[in-house]
């Protein structure tokens, strides 16, 4: 028996048992055409000895391989449906891999020329195997940080938040400051944001600072916004908003801009702390199913840290790097930057237009629903980010901005509109920009064309649209819902989409990603009345959303997205075949295995596939 191979430094694995070939082999196994790696010889039916299965291929290695022309593979995938995300071979038997890249697709027949002494055959054992999953909008470090701190995921109540931070402050020193994210009201029986008199009812002493899901809002209690010097005195920032009593006084929520005083107070991790929260993110992500991620709003300062992960094979995922404004001088002077082969590529920049949706911070044409005197809050100017655009365009540094209302979306297409004509064809580092719209979410339906026609990316993030049915609605009314996570609507004007999950906003987990993207229901199955559920997506497109089009979105469809030959072997494993089975038992499949670059990152407990007795 093979015993399992990893990463080195990523993952202690459970012993993983693999399939070896058996001396009676595993049934007869007739040569069908297969696509190949065109440096060795591919067989044909005519050519190929007819021995048995696998242990014959064994026998006759020393005529096939080596001195034969062709290089044994390291890994031969079979036993259970391998999707290709490649329209021109959706479906395949086998899969082989040697040195990190994919050799061999096609039938389990014609694998069997590519199995030499120190083969490897993984029997997926009725699983289904994809090319890997990449999440096109994620924040690594912080889903690190959300697994090392308290985490406010899943909180049901205010009551509920109360006892968690009872229960995190206990054993605090007075002072010390208590830090949580996750929580979100929407469904919560009260019915309202929490307030500082919730938390100093049961953490007075500490300073408690608490960020919602969607990162563009916080409650903090009294200590922390006297620490902050927030008063009733204090004016909102532009760009944020202090919310207050009758008697105007903070309430302790606050809203983007607003938020950076109190966020100084919770002290970040640095140096190697900081390198090992962000493998904890990595290896998180990998444990679900992920193999690659675009690992959003990272501080220039990072980058390095980010690249020696790489350059020292530490890091288990691929990851390709938006940095947060202040990096974009430099960036833009050697974009793009590469490390570990490829394992790390920094070349773009995250700006942000507007807010989010659920804190009416989402830049909106007209007055919010359920808050008339509001329209949200734009976080930045047509001047300043034009100039930016102009300069990326000559530079060749891809812009990915987040823009979440219909303002926010329409004001970005014009500026890039701007952008186009100030810079003439000629003058632009790429022929291709590329540039990406993150989220997307609410745009009017006007606007939908303009983004093929600006070459605009639609990133998009599917869970978002199943949790914000629950308050979207009131928050945009009826009318406004035609564009709002318009993803099929996008697809049919022609606009490129890529998909992720906006981790830590979000779990940040590939199956609730693609049941979002075809059932377009919460988790529980409920759609909500007229939620639009033809914007839902076909499971082969939303298969591609978070594997063909991330590549695409990344400059990198030669390399990664689908299964071909040639391409780097990243491979998403699940017990089950999420194109077939029920939209419910999409969210019940087992992530069994997690393989970057040719190497397991992340293999499940159990075994699912095992030696012969």
């Amino acid at each position: 028996m093979f015993t399992s191979y990893v990463r080195r430094g990523v993952f202690a694995l459970p012993c993983l048992a693999v399939l070896a070939c058996s001396p009676a082999g595993e049934g007869s196994l007739q040569p069908e055409a297969g696509e190949a790696d065109t440096r060795g010889a591919q067989t044909n039916p005519a050519e190929s000895p007819g021995s048995s299965g696998f242990a014959g291929a064994a026998a006759r290695e020393s005529t096939l391989n080596g001195s034969g022309g062709i290089p044994a593979a390291s890994v031969i995938y079979w036993g259970g449906p391998i999707y290709t995300a490649d329209d021109r071979q959706p479906v395949v038997e086998a899969v082989a891999t040697h040195e990190g890249r994919i050799i061999y697709r096609g039938a389990a027949a014609g694998a069997e020329v590519w199995f030499g002494p120190q083969t490897r055959l993984v029997d997926l054992n009725g699983g289904a195997m994809y090319p890997g999953f990449t999440d096109s909008h994620v924040h690594v470090l912080g889903v690190g940080l959300r697994e090392m701190t308290l985490n406010l995921e899943g909180t049901t109540s205010i009551a509920d938040l109360q006892t968690r931070v009872a229960e995190a402050a206990e054993g605090l020193d007075a002072g010390d400051v208590l830090f949580g994210r996750g929580w979100i009201e929407t469904h919560w029986p009260e019915a309202r944001f929490p307030t500082r008199e919730d938390l100093d009812a049961v953490a007075p002493d500490q300073q408690v600072v608490l960020v919602r899901a969607d990162g563009h809002a916080l409650v903090a209690n009294s200590a922390a916004l006297e620490a902050a010097s927030i008063s009733a005195r204090s004016e909102a920032p532009e760009g944020g908003d202090i919310l207050r009593d009758g008697e105007g006084e903070p309430t302790g929520m606050l809203i983007d801009t607003a938020m950076y005083p109190v966020q100084a107070l919770v002290a970040q991790p640095t140096g190697e702390a900081r390198a090992q929260a962000y493998l904890t993110g990595a290896a998180t992500l990998n444990s679900v199913g992920w193999t690659g991620g675009h690992d959003m709003s990272v501080p220039w300062a990072d980058v390095e840290m980010i690249e020696r992960l790489a350059e020292t094979g530490d890091l288990p995922l691929r990851v390709y790097v938006s940095v947060n404004p202040d990096g974009y001088g430099a960036l833009a002077q050697a974009a793009p930057r590469v490390a570990g082969d490829g394992l790390a590529i920094t070349r773009a920049v995250k700006l942000y237009m507007d807010g989010a949706l659920g804190s009416r911070g989402a830049a909106l044409i007209e007055p919010y629903s359920d808050a008339p005197q509001t329209r949200g809050l734009m976080l930045s100017e047509a001047d300043e980010t034009i100039g930016v655009f102009t300069d990326a365009l000559r530079s060749g540094v891809q812009m990915n901005v987040h823009a979440i209302g219909d303002r926010g979306n329409r004001l970005l297409l014009n500026w890039v509109e701007e952008a186009l004509a100030q810079v003439p064809a000629d003058e632009r580092a790429l022929p291709d920009h590329r540039w990406r719209d993150e989220h997307t979410q609410i745009v009017q339906p006007d606007d939908i064309p303009r983004f093929a026609e600006l070459g605009v990316i639609a990133s998009m993030q599917p869970s978002h649209a199943i949790g914000d049915l629950h308050f979207a609605p009131d928050r945009l009314g009826d009318a406004r819902l035609d564009g709002a996570y318009a993803w099929q609507s996008l697809l049919d004007a022609g606009v490129h989409l890529t998909g992720g999950s906006d981790a830590p906003v979000e779990r940040g987990d590939p199956r609730i990603e693609f049941y979002a993207a075809v059932a377009r229901a919460d988790l529980s199955g409920f759609q909500g009345e007229n939620w639009r559920a033809d914007e839902a997506l076909s499971r082969a497109d939303a298969l591609k959303l978070f594997t063909a089009w991330p590549a695409y979105a990344s400059f990198r469809e030669e390399e990664l997205g689908t299964i071909s030959v040639g391409k780097r072997a990243d491979f998403t494993i699940f017990s089950d075949d999420i194109m077939t089975i029920s939209e419910a038992e999409i969210l019940t499949v087992t992530p069994w295995m997690t393989v970057v670059g040719g190497e397991i990152v992340y293999a499940h407990s159990e075994r699912f596939h095992a030696s012969p007795q």
